[in-house]
């Protein structure tokens, strides 16, 4: 059985850390068909089409935005933010490599229409994103970053990130 592993600012994953069980999410996606942001852990499969159904079933449309992210890729992200933006707004924005949700397989982003599929703070109180407020629990999904746990993470609000809540997922502790 593939083990899966959480993350957090004071939990890294190593390096190369890449779940073994990625398989492409059974969603709509603005990205291209083999793009790895696609791909999820096989243990979010059949939560991810539920929730998705569900919504569409309500008459609402999600869209997958990103979900694995390599090392390697979220090295670049937080890099390219710091020479851009600063190290203090980029801390609270993206992940330290090896500490994003996106690397376990576990995380999604999601958006819709109405914000342009942007990721966004204002997704929050789309159509989509009161649904997925009041629905994500039902599939399993948690909000990692709100306004409430804000001190905790030290990341901004991200209605638009959710992670599965893998039962067996436990922090990395170099096995």
């Amino acid at each position: 059985m593939e083990k899966h592993y959480l993350t957090d600012k004071y939990h890294p994953l190593p390096e190369g850390y890449k779940p073994a069980d990625l398989v492409r999410a059974p969603v709509p996606f603005l990205a291209p068909v083999n793009d790895m942001k696609r791909y999820i852990s096989v243990v979010v499969y059949d939560p991810i089409r539920k929730l998705f159904h569900a919504c569409a079933k309500d008459g609402l449309s999600l869209m997958g935005i990103s979900a694995f992210r390599a090392f390697e890729r979220q090295k670049e992200i937080y890099e390219n933010s710091v020479r851009k933006r600063g190290r203090e707004y980029t801390s609270k924005r993206i992940a330290y490599p090896g500490t994003s949700e996106h690397q376990t397989g576990l995380a999604i982003d999601v958006s819709c229409a109405a914000v342009d599929y942007d990721l966004v703070e204002e997704f929050e109180y789309t159509d989509e994103g009161m649904w997925l407020k009041k629905h994500a629990h039902e599939f399993g999904f948690v909000f990692s970053f709100t306004r409430e746990n804000e001190e905790y993470t030290g990341y901004i609000n991200e209605p638009w990130h959710i992670r599965y809540q893998c039962e067996e997922a436990r922090f990395y502790d170099g096995d």
